[in-house]
Order: structure tokens, then sequence, then C-alpha cells
């Protein structure tokens, strides 16, 4: 089996260590099939393009500066640094992703299968294309209800400024103490012939009330 050796992989500014055995990359539409009732054929919808992933595979050798685990330790490094707790867009530089137009990458998966066969460590390597998303923010009703309010609040400030509101129990009450008799009974008097012109039943007896009035001076 012939590797290609030294073939320039960068992925966050790190060349990947050992021999390159493969490298795939896959792109794939999003395509929607639906089932119709009576009918083998199965109608197809097209709804767009999935992320593109990227498979390596490579093979780790000892060599006089570094054992295979070592070097596992630095793409291990680039998987995940100390601390990281999120895998972060990582640019990646290589022939076979540029021609896909692939500049930027999710470190999706790190995995090594330990075989006794010369002592090498097979190395496999999954990245998914990284395409930034854009969020438009909608402004939420909140502020036409605080506007609402606010319109709510002048209009009853308003009301209250203008004075014309009526006249308390305790206004009305402090109003007919202050009345002379003359004038008390003359105004209910008056009230009276109101009940008499409504149209409604009105049973009240009035003659006292209108006897009262005659005998005034």
């Amino acid at each position: 089996m012939i590797y290609v050796e030294d073939q320039l992989i960068k992925v966050n500014g790190v060349v990947l260590p050992g021999l390159v055995k493969s490298m795939e990359v896959i792109e794939n539409a999003k395509i929607d099939e639906q089932e119709v009732e009576g009918s083998a054929a199965k109608p197809k919808q097209a709804t767009g393009y999935e992320d593109a992933k990227v498979n390596v595979e490579l093979i780790l050798d000892d060599t006089l500066t570094q054992t295979k685990y070592q070097r596992l330790e630095t793409l291990r490094a680039v998987f995940r640094k100390p601390g990281q707790t999120v895998p972060q867009p990582l640019p990646i530089v290589s022939e076979d992703t540029a021609a896909h137009g692939i500049d930027k990458v999710l470190f999706k998966k790190l995995s090594h299968k330990a075989e006794n066969k010369k002592g090498q460590l097979p190395v496999t390597l999954e990245f998914w294309e990284y395409v930034p998303q854009t969020i438009t923010a909608k402004s939420s009703s909140g502020s036409t209800s605080s506007s609402a309010s606010s319109n709510l609040t002048a209009n009853y400030q308003n009301y209250l400024e203008q004075g014309s509101r009526g006249t308390t129990p305790t206004a009305l009450t402090s109003k007919t103490a202050a009345m002379t008799p003359m004038t008390l009974i003359a105004s209910m008097a008056g009230m009276q012939l109101k009940s008499l012109l409504s149209p409604s039943v009105d049973n009240a007896a009035t003659s006292g009330v209108l006897a009262s009035v005659a005998a005034l001076p």
C-alpha cells in the first residue's frame, strides 16, 4: 500500500503528523422522500445542502525525536486544548479541502486503533465544514406595550388635572348641610317633580312635600 508522505494538511496552524493514508471530502444535498399511498414511486423534494465532511486517515510511527503516542498528543491538542469545553471553528489548509471551498471546520471526531503490526498507530480524524449562521433579531412587542402604557398614564394624568370628576359623597353631604331649610325643601320638591315627570312608575307620596311648599310665605 502506498502512503502519501509529508502531504501538507494544516489544521489551526498545526501540520498533522504522520503518514496520510487517505483523505476523503464528502458533500451531500438535502433531499426529502415522501410516501404516496398506492404508489411505489417516492416523490423527492430538494431542500438544500448539508455541511461537507472531511475524513482523514493517518499512520503514526515512532521517530527519532518522538514516539507515536507523543505525536498522537499533538493531534489531541488540536482536537481539544486543556480547559476547552466547546469545539471551536478551526482553519484548515489543504488542496483537497480548498477544491471544495472549505476553509473552516469543526473537529468532530478523533480515534485511534492499536495494532500489533510494525508498531504503527492508525488514527482517524473527522471534520465537519463550519458555516457561520446569521441570526436576525426581531423587535418584540414589549416596546409597543410600554408605549401604550405610557399613553394611558398620560391620559389618566390629564383626567386628574382637569378637576371635573364630579363631587365626592363627603363634599355632597357638606353642601347639603350648608343649605337653609327653605333651600333644602325647594331642592327636595324639585327632585320629586322630576320623578313625577319620569316615564317610569313612581308611587312615592309627594303630597306632604307639596303641602309644605304651598304653606311657605
